[in-house]
């Protein structure tokens, strides 16, 4: 089976054989298959399904279905928002009004066994993906999603800023304390605390709701940058998505 997952920017796709996620590889696909990719895909023998989760866009897609018809007679199968799959029921009154990407990070950390993670029993979870966009969402132990938020990413908040100002961009990371001694640093660490700061908050309120210690999940392009900034244990799973995908999948058959 053949897994993709087609955010805002970047693609990331990866094989499954057995039940187990294979090496996963990371693309910009600029509103189409990258080259890269097809070079890929030369070496892989013809999947027997393809499962695609895609926020990026209608031309992403209808490229995606022409290179999969090409090379192996398959039409991708992009993967709906469900109201209620897999012990998950989301808070939404209107499923295709929540994103694709969102609904499967839920499935995956609802999920009996979250590789890297363990098959600890379930608990409230606040789910964190740091990419074009930063979104949080917030998972009960029973699987009743209780919603979520968005705001910008990290760069989408500094090009904000730095287009509606004279701040000169400079190219900057934050390093050591939250704050910063000099411009261009304090708009890189004000985009990085500014989503740190929300996980903790998200995370305070979901302890009152659950009556128990939630996790943190973190996933996303940008999660490696929230590292250092986010003061709380989390656990990194870059192919939270795709993991979905999987239990998506495997609760089908």
């Amino acid at each position: 089976m053949l897994l993709l997952d087609i955010g805002n920017t970047n693609l990331r796709w990866t094989t499954q054989e057995a039940g187990r996620l294979g090496e996963v590889r990371i693309l910009r696909h600029g509103g189409g298959v990258p080259l890269d990719l097809l070079a890929d895909w030369e070496a892989i023998g013809a999947p027997a399904r393809i499962l695609v989760s895609n926020v990026g866009g209608a031309a992403v897609a209808e490229s995606l279905r022409r290179v999969a018809r090409a090379y192996w007679g398959l039409d991708p199968e992009f993967v709906n928002t469900r109201a209620d799959f897999g012990g998950v029921r989301i808070a939404y009154a209107e499923p295709a009004r929540f994103g694709v990407d969102r609904w499967l990070t839920l499935i995956a950390a609802h999920a009996p066994v979250l590789e890297g993670v363990g098959t600890a029993p379930r608990q409230a979870t606040l789910i964190l993906d740091a990419g074009t966009a930063a979104t949080f969402d917030l998972l009960l132990a029973d699987g009743r999603h209780l919603g979520g938020l968005i705001l910008p990413g990290i760069e989408m908040m500094r090009n904000s800023l730095l287009a509606g100002t004279q701040i000169p961009r400079i190219e900057s990371e934050p390093a050591g304390d939250p704050w910063a001694q000099d411009t261009g640093t304090a708009v890189a660490a004000g985009s990085v605390q500014a989503i740190a700061a929300l996980a903790g908050r998200l995370l305070d309120r979901l302890v009152e709701l659950a009556g128990a210690t939630p996790r943190l999940l973190l996933t996303g392009g940008d999660a490696q940058r929230l590292r250092s900034a986010l003061d709380r244990p989390f656990q990194e799973i870059p192919d939270l998505v795709l993991r979905g995908l999987l239990q998506v999948a495997e609760n089908e058959t």
